[in-house]
């Protein structure tokens, strides 16, 4: 099966720090993965990379077999670890405003999420929480029919509810013959929607791994992995 998204042998520096060091790894369509790590590990340079918004100073990437770049943007829809949207638009202006500049928006799946993440048009962007602007990001993100998903942090600083909400989104929304990368360090809480796992320490992929496959070889869960592998 055709790989979804590939790294093969991806490196990237900033001056004299190595970010990333020969990362190699494929996502196949379909599946919920998680990208694990700590801060610091290297996993928004890679998510950046992937959406095209940062060359790698080595290696290749590319998504459903084409390089990473201007052709690849159409098919793979980017949630930063910060907001895209400005404090004075509401919600509705946030929906058109991504209805404007992505024409595989889909508005009416939009609608539906505002919905079940108890978000309303006329609400202020500056006036909601962090976990009710996480939702919005998360809406405007999905929303797109986009191929690959890249999630970076999406429940990172926000409260258990938040996080239930959230999960539970990605879960109802998403499309299975799409796939969606998460980035995070808070395992525990979102474990239970990845299918695969890929660890990453100091810019490298330290373990890779179906989750049922690994509950199977090692009797553990992902948690429990995860603080295993970075107790280290």
């Amino acid at each position: 099966m055709e790989k979804l998204l590939e790294f093969k042998g991806v490196s990237k520096s900033y001056r004299s720090k190595s970010a990333l060091n020969n990362i190699s790894f494929g996502v196949e369509p379909g599946k919920i993965i998680g990208l694990l790590g700590t801060n610091g590990s290297g996993k928004s340079t890679l998510m950046k990379i992937a959406a095209g918004l940062m060359p790698a100073s080595a290696g290749t990437t590319t998504v459903m077999g084409v390089p990473v770049g201007l052709a690849t943007k159409s098919v793979v829809s980017f949630m930063p670890d910060h907001p895209l949207t400005e404090s004075w638009m509401k919600v509705r202006d946030a929906v058109g405003f991504y209805r404007d500049f992505y024409s595989d928006f889909d508005e009416e799946k939009a609608r539906k999420m505002l919905d079940f993440m108890n978000l309303h048009e006329r609400d202020r962007v500056s006036s909601l929480s962090k976990g009710m602007n996480e939702r919005l990001q998360l809406t405007l993100t999905l929303s797109r029919q986009a191929k690959l998903y890249l999630l970076d942090e999406p429940i990172g600083g926000v409260d258990p509810v938040a996080r239930t909400k959230i999960l539970d989104a990605i879960v109802e929304f998403y499309s299975e013959d799409s796939s969606l990368l998460i980035s995070t360090h808070l395992v525990r809480d979102i474990e239970r929607i990845f299918d695969e796992v890929i660890f990453i320490r100091d810019g490298e992929v330290v373990l890779q791994e179906e989750v049922e496959g690994l509950r199977l070889k090692h009797g553990k869960s992902v948690d429990d992995m995860f603080k295993e592998v970075f107790a280290e």
